[in-house]
């Protein structure tokens, strides 16, 4: 036994189908190994034995079919191997041997058993015949007996080892484009996947950004008004109810922001349940939630024209902001008009977290092909009290995230004078009808 199988053979049966043929082949050649000694001149038994001997060659049939086929040729003038040959060229022409090699030992085995038959047929003829003057086999006879045996020996095994080979070469080919299709479907399964994966991710971080965006800021100005709020209660009640009224607008905005953006959690959460009961390919789901996530992000959302009022917020909230526009205004895409929203939101948060009472200023630019804006403020007021706002240092991340999802620049860092600043350009590409 082998890593392979039976010796040569690959499976158990294919081992007893050859040592049957080959026993078969065996006792035919030491039967005619009989008829052969007796021709040659040598003894009975020498005779069986080489018949034997020649007759168990049919056993290495798989491993060796051009052995076979030569020891055939080559015991065919001693008309014995007639099981031997048939095999051997069905063998041979099933087996991955050059086609030149298989029609060249066909060919040698033809002639072979054309001459043999012919000698044969012309002595059997000339025995059976004598005393009949008017037959003449050696006119047409002869020939056509030998054409027509040669051919049945050797033309159905060569036709059928022909067919029987090009049928197994192409289940073989069809076997390794079905495991070739599999793996490129495990591929693209495994790729879908990710894509999925990653779709979803995707809408995690816009998801965390817009509720950073509205929570920290939002809760930032209520905070420092609920603060202003306790300090001027008893001092000023019309400037204490005034601040209530900003803390209690401030917080119906913060709850309506956070209602839309749950409800589009929700529709996610809908076509997540969908995908994963429905018979639709991974592929198709990873780019339905891509699709899904491309569009919730392209969703109306704060836009520029309403930076006035964001600034407005600030200054109601005690903070010293300038806002300076140039170049002329137009509308952009959503995203644009969004993501430069939500900088400068995110950068008037970080002044009421960590630089209470600085004063701000504010610039927006509108160029030909990009909209630039920037907030600097200076260092923090002393006197101004502080508000303990917590701060998870997510802000200038989600800001940079942002500007780099559109291709633009996004800058931040400390001034000279103390304070701290943060730019950021926008490609604006096609204006927004």
């Amino acid at each position: 036994m082998t890593a392979r199988g039976w010796w040569w053979w690959g499976r158990r049966r294919s081992a007893v189908l050859d040592i049957g043929l080959a026993v078969v082949s065996a006792l035919e050649c030491g039967l005619e190994g009989v008829g052969f000694a007796g021709k040659a001149g040598l003894p009975v038994p020498v005779g069986v034995l080489f018949g034997l001997m020649v007759g168990s060659v049919l056993l290495v049939r798989r491993r060796w079919p051009i052995v076979v086929v030569l020891v055939s040729i080559a015991v065919t003038p001693a008309e014995m191997g007639y099981l031997m040959g048939i095999v051997g060229l069905y063998t041979l022409a099933a087996s991955e041997v050059p086609r030149r090699f298989t029609a060249a030992l066909a060919g040698m085995s033809t002639v072979a058993v054309f001459i043999v038959t012919v000698v044969r047929v012309r002595q059997d003829v000339a025995q059976a015949d004598v005393g009949q003057p008017d037959f003449d086999p050696s006119g047409w006879y002869v020939p056509t007996v030998a054409v027509f045996m040669t051919l049945g020996l050797n033309a159905p095994p060569v036709l059928f080892g022909l067919y029987i080979g090009a049928r197994r070469r192409l289940m073989e080919s069809l076997r390794e484009r079905a495991d070739s299709l599999e793996q490129e479907l495990s591929l693209l399964a495994d790729r879908a996947e990710q894509r999925a994966q990653w779709a979803r991710q995707e809408e995690r971080r816009r998801i965390a950004r817009e509720m950073h965006d509205v929570v920290a800021h939002r809760v930032s100005l209520m905070v420092v008004h609920a603060a202003a709020l306790q300090a001027v209660a008893l001092k000023d009640p019309q400037k204490a109810v005034k601040n209530a009224a900003l803390v209690g607008d401030m917080g119906r905005q913060a709850l309506t922001e956070l209602r839309e953006m749950l409800g589009v959690l929700r529709e996610d959460a809908a076509v997540a349940v969908m995908s994963q009961v429905s018979p639709v390919p991974l592929a198709a789901v990873g780019r339905a939630a891509a699709a899904a996530a491309a569009e919730a992000a392209s969703e109306d959302g704060p836009c520029l024209d309403a930076l006035e009022r964001l600034v407005e917020q600030s200054r109601q909230a005690g903070a010293v902001v300038e806002l300076t526009v140039s170049g002329e205004a137009r509308v952009y895409a959503a995203e644009v008009e969004r993501t430069a929203y939500r900088v400068v939101q995110e950068a008037l948060t970080n002044v009421h977290k960590h630089a209470a009472g600085a004063k701000v200023i504010v610039r927006l630019a509108h160029r030909e092909a990009e909209v630039a804006m920037q907030v600097e403020n200076g260092p923090s007021d002393a006197e101004a009290a502080d508000a303990h706002l917590p701060s998870g240092g997510n802000g200038l991340v989600g800001m940079r995230e942002r500007v780099s999802r559109l291709g633009g620049v996004f800058v931040s860092g400390p001034t000279d004078g103390g304070g701290f600043r943060v730019s950021a350009v926008l490609p604006v590409g096609e204006p927004a009808l």
